[in-house]
C-alpha cells in the first residue's frame, strides 16, 4: 500500500508524468472515511463523558487520548515529510487555490497563540504536580509539539497533489484531521462547562469556587487537596481559559486545510497553473473610497467598548446587567441591520457586473461554501429558539424586544452575507467578463437561403477595413468606454468587504471571549429550563463562533480578488 501511485489521463509531453492508474479512488476515500468515522466517535464517547461527574470518565482519560492521537498524527506528518514527498514524481502538480497566504497566516497566527495557552496549561497544571497525573502536564508539551510540526507541514504541503502513498496518506490525512477535530471538540466542551459553573456560581448563594477546580483537576465532587490556591497558578488558569478561542479557530483552520488535501490526494490537473501576481493589500486598500474601512474600524472600536462594559457590568451583577444586555443588544442589532444591508447592496452591484462567472473544480471553494452554509445553521438555530420564547413567552418587555430583534436580524445578516460572500467566491477575476459574440455581415448571417432569391441580391461589398473597426477594435473601445463603471463597482466591492470583515471580526470576539446574553438575559432560561437551553447554547454557538471566523477568511479573499 506505501508504495502505490496514481495514473494519469492522456496528457501533453510538458506535463508532470504520473504512475500507473489508481483502480479506484472511492476506494482509498471511503477506507480513510471509516477509519476517521470509528477514530472520531471514540473521541466525542470519551469527551461528552468526561463533562459530566456521574459518569467514570475523567479528564486524564481524555488526556491520555489525544496525547496518544497527537503523537500517531506526528508519525505520519514526519513520514510525509520525510518519505512520501521525496519520492520521484510524488507531487506532480499543486493547486493554485488551496492554503492561499491569508489563511496559512491566520493558522501561523493561532498557533502561537496556542502554543501560549500550552506554556499557561503547563504552568497551571505545574502548580501542584504533587498531586497530579503526568498525563496532564505531558499534553500540553506534546500539543505544543504537535501545532509546530503540523504548522510547518500544512505551510509547505498545504497545495500538494499528491501522487504515492495514496491511500496510506488519505488515510493519515484524515486521521490528522480526526485529531485536530477532537482537540476543537476537547476545548469546546471544556469551555461550555467553565462558562457553566461560571453561570452557577453568579446564580447562588455557595460558592461553588472549589467545586470549578475540583472539576478542573479531574477529581468527582469531594475533598480533594489539589487546589487552585495561589495567585500564579490563578493567573495560569484564567489565561488559558482566554486563550480558548484561538486554539479552537486553529483547530478548526487545520482541519479545513486538511480536507482540502485530502480530496487533491491523485487529483490530476488540466495544466499546471502558473502563479498569478497577487497585488499587495495595501495597494489594494489604496483602490478603495475608504468609506468602508473607516466605518467598519469605527464599529470595531466601538464594539470592544461594548464588550469591556458588558464583562464589567454583568460580572457585578443586580441592575446593572439589565443595563449592559440593552447596551449589548442594542451595539449588536446596530451591527446587523448595517452588515444586512451593505451585503443586499454587494448582491445588487452584482447584477451589474460583466465578470463571468466561474464554473471549474475547486476543492477549497467548494468546502468554503459548505462550511459558510453548514455553521450558519447554529446561529439559525439560536435565534429561532429565541423568536419562540420571546413570542409565546411573558411578560413582554424591553429586553424582549431587543431579543427578538436581534434573532431576527440575525437570521437575515447570515442570509444576505452568505449570498454576497458565495456569490463573489463564483465570480471570476477582473477582466473575466464573458466574450461576445462580433457582429456578422449580411452574407455570414444567412443560415438558410433560397438560392433564386439570393442571385437577385446584390452582391455583398468588400468590407471596409480601413472604415469599419475590427470586432477586436470594438471590444477595446467597449471595454475603454466601460472601464471607469467596472472600476467603480470593483472600489465599492472592495469597501462592502473590508466592512463585513471587520464587523465578524468584533462579531466573534464577543462570544469567543464570554459574552452570553444567552444566560443573562432570562427570557430564554425561564420559558425553556436552565438545561435545556444550556444544552441548545453550548452545541450551537461554537458553530456559529466559527461562522464569523471562516466568514473573516472567505471575505478577506474576496477582498483581495475584487
Amino acid at each position: 500500500m506505501s508504495e502505490e501511485v496514481a495514473p494519469g489521463p492522456k496528457e501533453s509531453p510538458l506535463a508532470p508524468r504520473a504512475g500507473p492508474r489508481e483502480v479506484w479512488k472511492k476506494g482509498g476515500r471511503l477506507l480513510s472515511v471509516l477509519l476517521a468515522a470509528n477514530v472520531l466517535l471514540l473521541a466525542c464517547t470519551l469527551i461528552s463523558g468526561g463533562a459530566f461527574n456521574k459518569v467514570a470518565v475523567y479528564d486524564t482519560d481524555v488526556f491520555a487520548l489525544l496525547t496518544t492521537m497527537m503523537l500517531l498524527a506526528m508519525l505520519w506528518i514526519l513520514f510525509y515529510l520525510l518519505r512520501t514527498v521525496r519520492c520521484p514524481c510524488a507531487v506532480p502538480y499543486r493547486d493554485a487555490h488551496a492554503g492561499p497566504i491569508w489563511l496559512r497566516g491566520g493558522l501561523v497566527l493561532f498557533g502561537i497563540c496556542t502554543l501560549i495557552m500550552d506554556i499557561f496549561k503547563t504552568g497551571y497544571y505545574s502548580s501542584f504536580f504533587e498531586c497530579q497525573s503526568a498525563i496532564k502536564i505531558l499534553h500540553p508539551v506534546i500539543q505544543a509539539v504537535f501545532v509546530i510540526i503540523q504548522t510547518y507541514f500544512l505551510w509547505v504541503s498545504a497545495k500538494d497533489c499528491v501522487h504515492v502513498h495514496l491511500n496510506l496518506t488519505r488515510c493519515g490525512l484524515m486521521f490528522t484531521l480526526t485529531t485536530n477535530l477532537a482537540i476543537w471538540m476537547a476545548a469546546v466542551v471544556d469551555e461550555s462547562v467553565h462558562q457553566s459553573h461560571s453561570y452557577s456560581s453568579s446564580h447562588s448563594n455557595a460558592s461553588h469556587a472549589h467545586l470549578a477546580s475540583d472539576q478542573r483537576a479531574g477529581n468527582p465532587v469531594g475533598g480533594d487537596p489539589c487546589l487552585c490556591s495561589t495567585a500564579v497558578c490563578q493567573i495560569f488558569q484564567q489565561g488559558y481559559f482566554y486563550l480558548y478561542p484561538f486554539n479552537i479557530e486553529y483547530s478548526l483552520f487545520a482541519s479545513t486545510m486538511l480536507y482540502v488535501m485530502w480530496k487533491n490526494v491523485g487529483r490530476f490537473l488540466a495544466s499546471t497553473p502558473g502563479h498569478s501576481h497577487t497585488p499587495s493589500p495595501l495597494s489594494l486598500f489604496r483602490e478603495t473610497f475608504f468609506a468602508g474601512p473607516v466605518l467598519g474600524l469605527l464599529l470595531f472600536v466601538v464594539g470592544l467598548a461594548v464588550f469591556i462594559i458588558y464583562e464589567v457590568q454583568v460580572s457585578g451583577g443586580g441592575g446593572r446587567t439589565r443595563q449592559a444586555l440593552v447596551i449589548y443588544y442594542s451595539f449588536n442589532i446596530v451591527c446587523l441591520g448595517l452588515t444586512t444591508l451593505v451585503s443586499l447592496s454587494g448582491s445588487i452591484i452584482y447584477r451589474f457586473d460583466r465578470r463571468a462567472m466561474d464554473h471549474h473544480k475547486n476543492p477549497t471553494r467548494t468546502l468554503d461554501v459548505a462550511l459558510l452554509m453548514g455553521a450558519a445553521l447554529g446561529q439559525y438555530a439560536i435565534s429561532y429558539y429565541s423568536i419562540v420564547a420571546v413570542v409565546a413567552g411573558t411578560p413582554q418587555d424591553l429586553l424582549a424586544g431587543l431579543d427578538l430583534t436581534h434573532a431576527l436580524l440575525m437570521i437575515a445578516q447570515h442570509t444576505f452575507q452568505n449570498m454576497f460572500i458565495i456569490e463573489s467566491l463564483h465570480r471570476g477575476p477582473p477582466g473575466a467578463e464573458p466574450h461576445s459574440t462580433p457582429p456578422k455581415e449580411p452574407c455570414q448571417n444567412l443560415t438558410f437561403t433560397n438560392l433564386d432569391a439570393f442571385h437577385t441580391l446584390p452582391a455583398c461589398p468588400p468590407t471596409p477595413r480601413l472604415v469599419s473597426p475590427s470586432p477586436a477594435d470594438q471590444r477595446e473601445a467597449v471595454a475603454i468606454i466601460s472601464a471607469p463603471r467596472s472600476q467603480w463597482r470593483r472600489r465599492c466591492l472592495r469597501d462592502i468587504s473590508l466592512f463585513l470583515l471587520l464587523c465578524n471580526v468584533i462579531l466573534w470576539i464577543m462570544p469567543a471571549f464570554g459574552a452570553r446574553p444567552h444566560f443573562s438575559n432570562t427570557v430564554e432560561v425561564d420559558f425553556y429550563g436552565y438545561s435545556l437551553w444550556a444544552a441548545i447554547v453550548n452545541i450551537c454557538l461554537p458553530f456559529g463562533i466559527f461562522y464569523r471566523m471562516h466568514a473573516v477568511s472567505s471575505l478577506l479573499e474576496v477582498y483581495v480578488l475584487s
